[in-house]
């Protein structure tokens, strides 16, 4: 799933932009369906290679890999927020064992976290914060889209 990722970030979606607003970033997803045993510092570990993994291909300077590795950091903390019991609660928190609300609720945290993170250092100023505002929400909401799309796709019965 890294390499398929990585590979589907840098070759297709980095070269969708749409009117400046909308830049796609599934590559994440690696990081949000790591299985909840996963030890925290695996995590961070693996969050941190997918970043620079793509930061090396867009030529980013460590902005991805300081986002992927903050959501990384933060994810138990959202999983343990939107989660009512922890035994309902399955290892794997993909679309279809946690359900649709579940699912977009850790989703749109964690890719608006991602994003906001992301676009703002790539900016690194508040001087067209509402430009950049718009940017993380469009962005946002297609990737959401498309991670939830994904996941249909791959994992129907």
């Amino acid at each position: 799933m890294f390499i398929g990722l990585v590979l589907t970030q840098v070759l297709i979606l980095n070269h969708i932009q749409f009117s400046g607003f909308v830049n796609p970033y599934i590559y994440i997803l690696f990081v949000l369906l790591l299985p909840l045993s996963t030890p925290r510092y695996a995590v961070l570990i693996f969050a941190f290679l997918m970043g620079i993994s793509i930061d090396i291909f867009s030529n980013s300077l460590g902005i991805h890999s300081f986002a992927t590795v903050f959501i990384g950091y933060i994810r138990p903390l959202v999983i343990r927020v939107i989660s009512s019991r922890e035994e309902d609660m399955s290892d794997y928190p993909g679309l279809m064992q946690n359900g649709i609300v579940w699912f977009l609720s850790y989703v749109s945290i964690m890719v608006l976290v991602h994003h906001t993170i992301l676009f703002y250092l790539e900016v690194f100023t508040f001087a067209n914060f509402f430009s950049t505002l718009m940017r993380v929400f469009f962005s946002s909401v297609f990737s959401i889209f498309a991670i939830v799309l994904s996941q249909l796709i791959v994992f129907r019965d």
